[in-house]
């Protein structure tokens, strides 16, 4: 629920100001999360096909993406978690004030290679699993192999979610866990391992990986949208000052019926 209360405080807390200078060139820059990615990418396509307006999207992790509109390289920023407090002080310190928009929400899937039998397990287990608490599958009713865990680099945003959402601030992981650096490289590492698991966006889920019941709730659209998944969480455009102009019609696709079908089809759940 913290993630969800940040959610209402956001422009309350950050005012308003003039957007972005990335656009005074024509075209909007976009720059962050991977797992907004593809939020991000159908927007532009849609948003250039009818506006005419170039947009420019990066992928370079939440952390870069704040880092890009602190130093006003970019004109949104798109994040998988909430801005932390030191970022919104370091953007505040040159002259530029975050407003985050709730575009979308996302299940955080914990996936397994297909071939695995694990079906299930509890936030416990995975915290344990993630903790080094536990080694081998068959101690949670799964074959006889040592478990290969998968975890994003310092950087992501979905890092950030999962070590809140799961792992809580008193358990850290595992030094032995292995670091991947984006959804898709996760997702390829898992469909690859028999013995591996990791954590993607909802969006980035197919057959190739197998995502388990958490806490005996599957992530899906109507699990997400309630709250009723236990791993749940926002996604994020960032701007600096409230928008106007192009970024304004860029970030309000959200609302819209086609930008709602543009995040479907992307595999996220629509807020609005």
């Amino acid at each position: 629920m913290k993630l969800f209360r940040k959610i209402v405080l956001g422009a309350t807390i950050f005012g308003c100001m003039a957007s972005g200078t990335a656009s005074a060139a024509g075209k909007i820059v976009v720059d962050g999360s991977t797992t907004v990615g593809p939020i991000a990418k159908a927007f532009a396509a849609y948003f250039t096909k009818t506006t005419g307006v170039q947009v420019v999207v990066s992928e370079s992790g939440s952390g870069n993406g704040a880092k890009s509109l602190i130093n006003k390289t970019c004109d949104i920023a798109t994040m998988s978690r909430a801005m932390k407090e030191s970022e919104v002080a370091a953007a505040k310190g040159k002259g530029v004030n975050p407003v985050e928009h709730v575009v979308a929400l996302d299940g955080l899937s914990i996936v397994v290679n297909p071939s695995n039998r694990v079906s299930g397990l509890s936030k416990v287990q995975i915290r344990g699993i993630y903790m080094g608490k536990y080694t081998n599958w068959n101690q949670l009713g799964g074959p006889n192999a040592a478990i290969v865990v998968i975890q994003r680099e310092s950087n992501s945003g979905t890092a950030d979610s999962f070590k809140e959402l799961v792992m809580g601030k008193d358990n850290p992981i595992s030094k032995r866990a292995e670091t991947q650096a984006s959804n898709g490289a996760i997702k390829s590492r898992v469909a690859s391992t028999p013995a591996a698991i990791g954590y993607i966006g909802l969006g980035f889920v197919d057959s190739s990986v197998k995502a388990v019941l958490v806490d005996g709730v599957e992530a899906d659209v109507k699990t997400v949208k309630n709250g009723t998944y236990p791993v749940h969480r926002p996604l994020f455009f960032y701007t600096n000052g409230q928008p106007s102009g192009a970024i304004k019609q860029f970030v309000d696709l959200a609302k819209t019926e086609e930008g709602k079908r543009l995040i479907s089809e992307s595999g996220f759940v629509n807020i609005h």
